[in-house]
């Protein structure tokens, strides 16, 4: 197990290039294999969580390599359609894996599914609309198990815009008979980055960024080679860091309208931000002034991945903040290692009260998840003193590299064996 060690109060200057997106690899992985030809997806993260997704394909049957940044996956040979429950609960996109089996196989079965523990996070959303489809389910001893003659295309109605769930459908609907349509659809950057990758494999998909996508089902998939989009919750956290540390820091890859409330909330802390085509700019000087009031919402309101890391910056900042966590339960576990650091944090329920202090100071905290794991590591790099950050390994399925890009921006940070 690692740890970080970080002496705080240095400021932050340079230019990184955001990484391929997370939330957008994850789901081609899984929709990879809805095609007997061979996919490159370019520019895959070694994280955690594409390690373990890329051992799931090869479970299935699929072979999987990793050539200089690329992954390469061909499942002509893919015959399984259960995935263990080891690999399954250790991956929340495992749940990707139904759709896309269905499709090929029209079998699948799988454990329910894993990651962060920051709240329930059900998946009745997903079955309902695989049953409207044709599937029919049976949930025996903790596995979820799903058959279908035919996938049947559907009118589909989500009661919230669900990412995982609109993701699902869509990889279902690609080769189911007739027409699929998605009414109350989220809008995620990563849906529409799935959409166009479905449609260069020969998917027809329509509709994805609004609240109404549209699917008709074809009858075969081919390979393709494909970049994903970047990783706009990696951009805002190191824009985050920024803030909390001083300085200057511009990210590439990442356009302004991904992260537009981000950088509102960002400007109203005090910092100058300055956005052109694909690069964000941030300059953060003086003491920061806290954000009234941030409400996390699904796209494009303001992101759950980042609720943490903007908790962080607001308690060192000037007055006082109320954060507003909408869409999990138990997403404020890392408050007590930041009251081990000076934070003044008071939860009630799925709101925080945050009273900005002068200054945090060092201490030795714990990583929970992955996103509360990045908000212990921004307060660190702002606090005075010696910080040591335990339990790298959330961090490590959504961050590649982490301290060796604090450290191109002048962060002393260093990741030590314990």
């Amino acid at each position: 197990m690692d740890k970080f060690v970080i002496d705080g109060g240095r400021r932050l200057c340079g230019t990184l290039r955001a990484q391929s997106a997370k939330n957008a690899v994850l789901p081609l992985l899984a929709a990879s294999i809805l095609t007997e030809q061979r996919v490159t997806i370019d520019e895959v993260p070694m994280i955690a969580d594409v390690t373990c997704m890329a051992q799931i394909l090869r479970e299935l049957g699929a072979e999987v390599t990793f050539s200089e940044g690329n992954a390469t996956i061909d499942s002509a040979n893919a015959t399984e359609h259960r995935i263990s429950s080891a690999l399954t609960k250790e991956l929340r996109s495992s749940v990707f894996m139904l759709g896309s089996l269905l499709s090929r196989f029209r079998r699948a079965a799988c454990a329910y599914p894993g990651g962060c523990d920051i709240g329930l996070r059900p998946i009745d959303l997903h079955l309902n609309a695989l049953k409207r489809m044709g599937v029919e389910i049976e949930e025996r001893e903790g596995y979820i198990l799903c058959a279908c003659d035919r996938l049947k295309g559907a009118d589909i109605v989500l009661d919230f815009p669900s990412v995982g769930a609109t993701e699902n459908i869509l990889l279902a609907a690609v080769k189911a008979e007739g027409r699929t349509t998605i009414a109350g659809a989220a809008k995620e950057p990563e849906i529409v980055d799935l959409q166009n990758f479905l449609n260069a494999m020969g998917a027809k998909i329509a509709g994805a960024g609004t609240d109404t996508v549209e699917i008709e089902g074809v009858d075969r998939l081919f390979g393709i080679e494909y970049r994903p989009i970047k990783d706009r919750i990696e951009a805002g956290t190191y824009l985050l860091a920024c803030a909390a540390c001083g300085g200057e820091v511009e990210i590439e890859g990442v356009h302004g309208e991904c992260l537009g409330l981000l950088l509102h909330k960002l400007r109203e802390n005090g910092c100058k931000i300055h956005t052109k085509n694909d690069k964000i700019r941030i300059a953060s000087y003086g003491r920061l002034k806290c954000n009234r009031r941030i409400e996390t919402m699904p796209f494009p309101g303001f992101p759950t991945d980042l609720q943490a890391q903007a908790t962080a910056v607001n308690a060192a900042a000037e007055g006082c903040a109320l954060i507003v966590e909408n869409l999990f339960e138990t997403r404020y576990k890392y408050v007590p290692e930041l009251k081990k650091m000076g934070a003044d944090i008071e939860v009630n329920g799925r709101n925080a009260f945050v009273r900005g202090v002068a200054r945090l100071h060092g201490a030795t905290v714990s990583c929970g998840d992955l996103r509360g794991g990045a908000a212990l590591v921004i307060a660190a790099l702002g606090a005075e003193g010696v910080s040591e950050v335990l339990d790298l390994s959330h961090l490590d399925r959504g961050y590649f590299d982490l301290s060796g890009n604090l450290k191109k921006l002048g962060a002393e940070i260093k990741r030590v064996r314990v």
